[in-house]
């Protein structure tokens, strides 16, 4: 499949699933420009594919957002993926966690998308990479849960206000995907509860039918065809890649 000629930007383009589907949308042919608060893993993407560019910009501060779109001018992709996971029990949650969580996972989509839209030219592509928690509840996740839910009602929603424009709007649900974010999760297994991180990596393996973590690239793949020229009637949809989990 070829995307050569498009503009895409992706958030959370530092590690992770942002990452890899920026080298696939680059390797694709598109020009990708990718977003996120650090520097140094950004330029770390960049430097492995020509047409990736970066720009440092936090997703959760709305006057850098509505500058960065106004500058990058007229795009054709527009990937809201930037997002960040806390847990604790939800007596426990406080209401700065709360808040944190909303913020980029919820609040950083809405910008994303609402000023991407701005730019997006008519028979556009917008995703949201949400989460299985935002089509079913975890324990002690609640915040994240109640975040990637928004997520997925924000896209259902646009994807109606779009559709007269040839735009689709979905939302990508992947299952526990092996990430940096998911590491991070391990450690914190690993630091609670005296877990090996084996013990903990196979607790997230056994929530996916097949036994196994899902991967970035089966994430990508997904968002490329979405993107294709076969996929404009799929719009307002929250795609589980989660290997029957949901």
């Amino acid at each position: 499949m070829s995307l050569t000629g498009k503009r895409a930007v992706i958030t959370g383009g530092g590690s992770g699933i942002g990452a890899d589907m920026a080298l696939a949308f680059a390797s694709a042919g598109a020009e990708v420009t990718i977003i996120g608060r650090r520097e140094a893993a950004l330029k770390a993407v960049a430097d492995q594919h020509h047409c990736i560019h970066l720009a440092v910009v936090d997703v959760t501060d709305e006057a850098a957002m509505v500058a960065f779109f106004a500058q990058l001018g007229r795009v054709d992709i527009v990937v809201a993926n930037a997002g960040a996971a806390e847990s604790a029990p939800f007596a426990k949650t406080s209401f700065e966690q709360w808040q944190r969580m909303l913020n980029v996972n919820l609040s950083g989509v809405f910008l994303t998308l609402r000023e991407g839209l701005k730019q997006l030219n008519d028979g556009g592509r917008m995703i949201a990479v949400a989460s299985t928690a935002g089509l079913k509840g975890y324990a002690y996740v609640g915040a994240y849960c109640a975040a990637k839910h928004g997520v997925v009602g924000l896209v259902r929603a646009l994807a109606i206000e779009t559709a007269t424009r040839n735009i689709t709007v979905n939302a990508l649900c992947p299952g526990f995907t092996d990430t940096p974010l998911l590491a991070a999760s391990v450690d914190t297994i690993v630091a609670k509860t005296g877990q090996s991180a084996e013990q903990a990596t196979s607790h997230f393996e056994s929530t996916n039918p097949t036994g196994r973590l899902v991967t970035p690239a089966e994430v990508s793949a997904t968002a490329l065809w979405l993107c294709g020229p076969n996929s404009s009637a799929i719009t307002g949809q929250a795609i589980s890649i989660s290997g029957g989990e949901v």
